[in-house]
């Protein structure tokens, strides 16, 4: 296995690098190249897709929370590294859709490691992970219901990919402000539902 990615401009190149190699590249193959830190990228790319026009597809909300409620119960229980099904692991990609799609993101992960990048480490190890987990993992509960509600999801999802960039760059100072964006978003979910009543 390569080296593991520091940063998400490494995540990119990890990435690069297998589209480089291969005609398709499989979800089990991002999973193998960015090794232990592939926790925090997944948790990045899950909540952005249902973020971006696609999440507006009906039940896809739903279906994202529950492959990120199944990533954090891994992280909770202390996994070195991510477990995917079969069927999830191979489907794939092109080569051409991954490097345009890398091509695309080059601006914001420029952005995000200037910005995060390392701060307060030691609140993105051990326990502090499996903390996060379980805030990924109520999050993720709160999606079902909340999808209910015209763009209402993007609060719970907004943090889980807070917490997977902290992860990820290994950033306390962001896992902080994820902790505080989930508190926010628990808060805004039962403000809507209460609204809605």
């Amino acid at each position: 296995m390569a080296d593991e990615p520091h940063s998400v401009g490494d995540i990119l190149d990890a990435i690069d690098d297998l589209a480089d190699k291969k005609d398709e590249v499989a979800v089990g193959d991002v999973v193998e190249a960015l090794g232990a830190r592939g926790f925090g990228p997944f948790l990045i790319v899950m909540p952005l897709i249902d973020i971006s026009p696609i999440g507006s597809i009906p039940g896809l909300p739903t279906a994202m929370a529950a492959v990120i409620m199944l990533i954090a119960v891994q992280m909770a229980l202390g996994r070195k590294h991510l477990w995917l099904p079969g069927f999830v692991r191979r489907r794939a990609v092109s080569s051409d859709k991954v490097r345009k799609a890398v091509d695309k993101t080059r601006g914001v992960a420029r952005f995000m490691d200037r910005w995060f990048h390392g701060r307060l480490p030691a609140l993105t190890r051990g326990p502090f992970v499996r903390a996060a987990a379980f805030g990924v993992i109520a999050l993720a509960c709160a999606v079902p219901p909340l999808e209910l509600l015209p763009l209402a999801t993007t609060a719970p999802m907004l943090a889980i990919a807070a917490f997977g960039l902290a992860i990820a760059v290994r950033d306390g100072l962001l896992m902080i402000v994820a902790t505080v964006l989930a508190i926010a978003a628990v808060g805004i979910g039962v403000g809507l539902w209460s609204g809605r009543g």
